[in-house]
């Protein structure tokens, strides 16, 4: 069971590290928000995905590209909206009363988006391999959260030394600019791979 686990969590980890634009998705949310409720909603959203993946993968790898590429489009612009919407002015107090809504984002952001990608058909793949649905679920799921554990620590670091350099209006604008263009890459990667 153990090598089932670390060669789905091998794999996985690999298919989403490669060209995977959630990984700046994660990274930038993680520049504009605190790093738990991000971890909290980004955990989640992973654990759904990488359910469905393993219960269901091949409906998932044979979903209509058009709805794929809408339901991505929505997510990211969803998620831009928000961020367009979000106050420039920080205050630590409001960071604790908005942790939810945080982790909703990141959630969203993550859930709505990609779905069939190379992660998902590859957790699919393993499951109907090894018929063992628990252990590669939770290899996939450790996967996710290992690269987006690193895509939000990053995304950490880069908010503490952007607040001190640019202002949170740059920061607002170039943020938004980056998830419309990798919600645009997702869809024209969905429409013409």
């Amino acid at each position: 069971m153990l090598v089932i686990f670390f060669a789905t969590f091998g794999a996985v980890f690999i298919a989403e590290i490669v060209g995977d634009k959630l990984l700046y998705t994660t990274g930038v949310l993680a520049a504009r928000y605190r790093t738990a409720p991000i971890m909290i909603g980004m955990v989640t959203a992973f654990m759904a995905k990488m359910g469905v993946a393993v219960l269901i993968g091949e409906v998932v790898a044979r979903l209509p590209r058009l709805l794929v590429a809408g339901i991505t489009a929505a997510s990211f612009i969803g998620v831009a909206i928000a961020l367009w919407l979000k106050d420039d002015e920080y205050r630590y107090e409001r960071d604790y009363h908005k942790a939810h809504r945080a982790a909703m984002i990141s959630f969203a952001a993550i859930f709505f988006s990609e779905w069939g990608d190379v992660g998902q058909v590859t957790a699919a793949a393993m499951a109907a391999k090894y018929h063992v649905a628990l252990v590669v679920w939770l290899g996939a799921v450790a996967a996710m959260i290992t690269k987006g554990s690193l895509a939000a620590f990053l995304g950490a670091g880069i908010r503490r030394w952007i607040h001190d350099r640019v202002s949170p209006k740059v920061v607002r604008y170039v943020g938004v600019g980056l998830l419309l263009l990798l919600g645009i890459l997702s869809v024209w990667e969905i429409m013409y791979e």
